[in-house]
């Protein structure tokens, strides 16, 4: 018969080689690489920091609300707010019905594109103070006179935890957006000492008289 050794040693041989070759020795040459520290990042070179951009704003007193906001765009004014002129605190909540009286910064200047552009306005069918109403300061110790101002703005300068009663000075209305309403009357009287007792005021619309 045929010997087997021969081919019994030569599988032999050629596991351990296998074996070496998939675990090999450690050594100083195959040691993995220590991880190098990247180099700190120098100063940020001169004049690295864009530019502020200038314009000239131009002037959008007596136009209406939406078509100012879209000029000012254009012009490339990005931010911009409206506030009520007449100091009734209302929102401007449909552009096109409210018209430009004043704006912030004043036209003609060169400012940065980045300012922002804040119109005082008042709806189409009211005409422009002289100058824009303020709202109400907030209140401190004693009742401020608030006869002829606005119920809503009004309302905000008072403590939110004030206990508050609006009434129609007039035909008895329910007051239902006070906005759209001024004080006629007061309770307590301008001056008294607010000490958490109840508020009392009577209104009526903006457009007319108080009895």
């Amino acid at each position: 018969m045929r010997p087997h050794h021969t081919v019994a040693l030569a599988v032999t041989a050629a596991a351990l080689l296998a074996l070496t070759a998939c675990n090999p020795q450690t050594t100083e040459t195959n040691k993995p690489a220590a991880p190098s520290t990247p180099a700190p990042a120098g100063p940020a070179p001169a004049g690295s920091a864009p530019a502020a951009k200038t314009a000239t704003l131009p002037s959008f007193v007596g136009k209406g609300l939406q078509v100012a906001q879209d000029e000012a765009q254009a012009a490339g004014f990005a931010l911009l707010k409206s506030h009520d002129a007449l100091g009734r605190d209302r929102l401007q909540a449909l552009d096109r019905n409210w018209k430009v009286c004043s704006q912030t910064p004043a036209p003609g200047a060169k400012v940065d594109t980045s300012t922002t552009v804040d119109f005082g306005a008042v709806k189409l069918e009211e005409s422009c103070p002289a100058a824009d109403a303020p709202a109400p300061k907030p209140v401190g110790s004693t009742m401020p006179d608030f006869v002829g101002q606005g119920m809503k703005a009004v309302r905000g300068a008072l403590p939110s935890n004030a206990s508050i009663t609006v009434k129609d000075a007039l035909q008895g209305r329910m007051v239902l957006q006070e906005s759209n309403w001024k004080v006629c009357s007061q309770d307590p009287k301008p001056g008294t000492a607010l000490t958490g007792q109840p508020l009392a005021f009577t209104v009526a619309k903006a457009e007319e008289s108080c009895p």
